[in-house]
């Protein structure tokens, strides 16, 4: 036999051994998935380069049906799998490898040897390698290439001990006669992808440096020295995997007097370019560059060159590109705007309340500076027409991407800890609330429930949920104290509030499954719902907990101690703006027995929920991304990993289902781009159900983020998919948003100008309209944003790039 017949008949092997189970996948496409890894193959190539080769050819035709990709996970997996057993491909070699590899990496200094007390072989019989099986293609590349443990660089981890070995670094917290009970507890939610923590917890649980914190926000005092600690803090926390937002406004203007040299102030922007530099200067845990997002009040007098950071033209001295942008938008700021009133931009040195101030307390000391600049009594100040400046703040946003648009007093009087200080930004991807100082540092503590995997045609599952939720919560509270902290200010603000964040993902992907179109009535019901119950749970799962190990340090004071819960805050919100959040909501569950429970126990964490945008994560569960719409029904999602083909396996279904799944249907919907709204031979149902992000109006999705926001004590990171040029409609969202209570928006998603003739808006609930569709921009620049999806020219499918952190994710 010759060794090329040798070769086609190992590589056959292969390709049929990844096809048990799918069906849908031919004989004839066998022969033809061999054929072209044959060619691709060299003579002599290992059993394990086949079954990469293998992988990536079934990868390439998953566009054309994802079958396709359940045949490159499973020949992906059974590649991977020899790496790390060798020629052993069973159940008992995958469990001996756990407790082998699990004191080899103790051994090696890479985990932590508390582990080697756990029963190793007891841990070893609870694997279910069957679970693999649920990891798709991109989650294998994903978690292989970037989480899974090496040692001498070399992977020692398989799927199901990834899990467990996250699952047994959480159960340490717990009393050492209940950690085999709770890791393995830990290891089902995670396991069946019914919950997955944030990155950093993925990247370093088990760990002999378990930074497993995913957020932290910090303050700049107007102080040299302060600014060139905190410079030290941001390298020290990016090194470690976190994701960083850091609040600005106290830095005194450009221009502004410095009493102890006599010299005029440069302003922010040198600080904030020296800024960018150590974020970019960053390889968090050698995975990733840093990642950091400043943030400025729009009254500060240096904030039109704020709007300029991100900019491509100009002077390369005052640009930021390696950094992210956010505005911290007061409520009379949008007042003014709306009024067609003026706006004074100050320098904080000159009024320094102003900044730790919100609601009527603001306007009332923001009017006082304003008459006083107008007696003379302040050396800087400048009078500007607000809707100038919000013009400016839009056009920049449409331009750059930034400053992503975010709301002060929202955040503030919905704030559980008013009491114990000041909200002075958000976080990173916009989803943390929390106060700072300039000596405590916030840190949050992420995770996220898959969603799709909690709901069936009838509805949610609740009892699965439930369990869920509360499994959950007990994993987010142990991070807080197995943590290791980069900086004391971390370490101090996480003891006194011990916050977290759990978060949902699957939004849209449990609609599909529920058969609910994103753009109907019964989405906001859905999202209104799903979000009640996870509430729920969440608030009473940490006041269990506070019964249970004690409530936070600073609890007295809080909202919860006052009685109030997130639902509650809303009308406070309305209440201090003088006029109504127009969301309709209503307890439907039992929330007496929660504020009984807290009243008597009080809470364990300060704060329970965060929304993140779980970009990775939810790559990793197999969903869609948080709360967002599929980006589109056929498109190419780029990461650090690679560039991964999409599509969306409902829609396939149906079209299957109805007979209209074909090699010309596939065509047809990469001419549109992924859209099937102009697919007249496609059922109108099933066109709407499967309309993607940028055929939802971007005001539709503020409500569903609306309504789940009532529930909610921090906030969400609600990327704004925006289908049209007309600057008018862009300013009418942003309105829109703060109208409904909105607390922050994350990144403006655009269209590239080959697309937007073939997006839609359904314009008439709204009554805005699409003006101009030559794809034309509005503002001076032309140009796209790095944000900004475009085609990609090289598959003719439209693309998507992960957000450039994935701490939150």
């Amino acid at each position: 036999m010759s060794h090329s017949t040798t070769t086609s008949e190992g590589i056959r092997s292969i390709v049929e051994r990844a096809r048990t189970g799918v069906e849908s996948v031919a004989d004839e496409a066998v022969e033809e998935l061999v054929r072209e890894v044959e060619r691709e193959l060299y003579d002599g190539a290992t059993r394990e380069e086949k079954y990469d080769a293998v992988a990536k050819a079934a990868s390439a035709r998953i566009e054309r049906d994802p079958a396709y990709d359940d045949v490159a996970a499973n020949a992906f997996r059974r590649g991977y799998r020899r790496r790390v057993v060798g020629s052993r491909d069973d159940e008992r070699a995958y469990r001996e490898a756990f407790v082998e590899n699990v004191r080899r990496g103790v051994d090696a200094d890479l985990l932590d040897e508390r582990l080697l007390s756990y029963d190793l072989d007891g841990l070893a019989d609870a694997l279910r390698p069957e679970r693999d099986d649920l990891l798709s293609y991109m989650a294998m590349e994903t978690l292989s290439q970037r989480y899974f443990l090496r040692i001498d660089d070399a992977p020692v981890e398989l799927p199901q001990a990834f899990w467990m070995r996250v699952a047994m670094g959480l159960a340490l917290r717990e009393e050492a006669s209940e950690r085999r009970e709770r890791a393995e507890e830990f290891y089902e939610a995670m396991s069946r992808l019914r919950f997955v923590p944030s990155t950093p917890t993925l990247f370093h649980a088990g760990t002999t440096q378990p930074q497993l914190s995913s957020c932290y926000v910090t303050t700049v005092a107007d102080d040299l020295d302060h600014i060139f600690e905190r410079y030290g803090d941001h390298a020290r926390l990016s090194k470690w995997s976190g994701g960083i937002g850091t609040d600005w406004t106290n830095l005194r203007a450009s221009g502004s007097r410095i009493e102890s040299t006599g010299v005029e102030s440069s302003g922010i922007v040198p600080f904030l370019k020296i800024s960018n530099d150590v974020t970019a200067a960053i390889n968090r845990s050698g995975k990733r560059r840093g990642a950091a997002c400043a943030y400025l009040e729009p009254w500060h007098l240096d904030f039109p060159a704020f709007l300029d950071l991100k900019r491509n033209t100009g002077d390369e001295r005052r640009r930021t590109h390696d950094m992210n942008t956010a505005a911290w938008v007061p409520d009379l700021f949008v007042k003014r705007v709306r009024e067609g009133g003026t706006w004074t931009l100050f320098s904080p040195d000159e009024v320094p309340d102003l900044h730790d101030a919100y609601g009527t307390d603001f306007e009332e000391r923001y009017e006082a500076y304003e008459r006083a600049a107008e007696r003379g009594e302040l050396r800087q100040y400048e009078e500007v027409e607000a809707r100038e400046l919000w013009r400016t703040m839009l056009t920049r946003l449409f331009e750059t991407g930034h400053p992503w648009i975010t709301f002060k007093d929202a955040c503030n009087v919905r704030s559980p800890q008013d009491h114990a200080g000041v909200v002075r930004s958000s976080n990173l991807c916009t989803e943390i609330t929390l106060n700072t100082s300039t000596d405590e540092t916030a840190v949050c503590n992420l995770g996220s429930v898959n969603l799709a995997r909690h709901v069936d045609e009838d509805g949610l599952r609740r009892e699965r949920l439930a369990d869920t939720v509360e499994t959950a919560m007990r994993m987010l509270d142990n991070v807080v104290d197995l943590n290791y902290y980069p900086t004391e200010d971390s370490e101090r603000s996480n003891a006194r509030h011990r916050p977290v964040g759990l978060g949902v993902m699957g939004f849209h992907d449990a609609l599909l499954e529920r058969g609910i179109p994103m753009r109907s009535e019964l989405a906001v019901e859905f999202a209104g719902e799903t979000q009640e119950f996870v509430s729920y749970h969440a608030v009473l799962n940490s006041s269990r907990l506070a019964r249970e190990r004690g409530t936070y340090e600073s609890y007295e004071g809080s909202k919860w101690s006052r009685g109030l819960l997130p639902q509650d805050t809303v009308e406070l919100l309305a209440e201090e703006r003088g006029r109504e959040i127009p969301v309709e909501f209503e307890e439907r569950l039992d929330w007496e027995r929660v504020r009984e429970h807290v009243a008597d126990h009080g809470m364990r964490n300060s704060n329970t929920m965060a929304v993140a945008p779980t970009a990775t994560i939810s790559t990793i569960a197999g969903t869609t991304p948080s709360i967002e719409p599929m980006y589109s029904n056929l498109y190419v999602k780029s990461n650090v990993t690679g560039d991964f083909t999409v599509v969306n396996e409902h829609l396939v279904d149906d079209l299957k289902e109805r007979d209209l799944w074909d090699a010309e249907m596939v065509d047809r919907i990469k001419y549109h781009d992924g859209s099937i709204g102009e697919i007249e031979s496609i059922p109108s149902d099933l066109r709407e159900l499967h309309r993607g992000a940028f055929e939802i109006d971007p005001r539709h999705q503020i409500r569903l983020t609306a309504r789940r926001a009532c529930w909610i004590d921090q906030s969400q990171s609600h990327n704004v998919f925006f289908p049209s040029t007309d600057g008018q409609l862009l300013d009418d969202v942003y309105q829109f948003a703060w109208e409904h209570g909105l607390k922050t928006t994350y990144y403006l998603r655009t269209l590239g100008a080959s697309q937007i003739e073939k997006s839609t808006v359904d314009t008439a609930e709204y009554g805005k309209t699409q003006t101009r569709t030559d794809g034309t921009r509005t503002g001076d620049e032309s140009r796209a944003s790095d944000e900004t999806e475009t085609n990609d020219a090289s598959d003719d499918l439209p693309s998507v790039e992960d957000p450039t952190c994935d701490a939150c994710q």
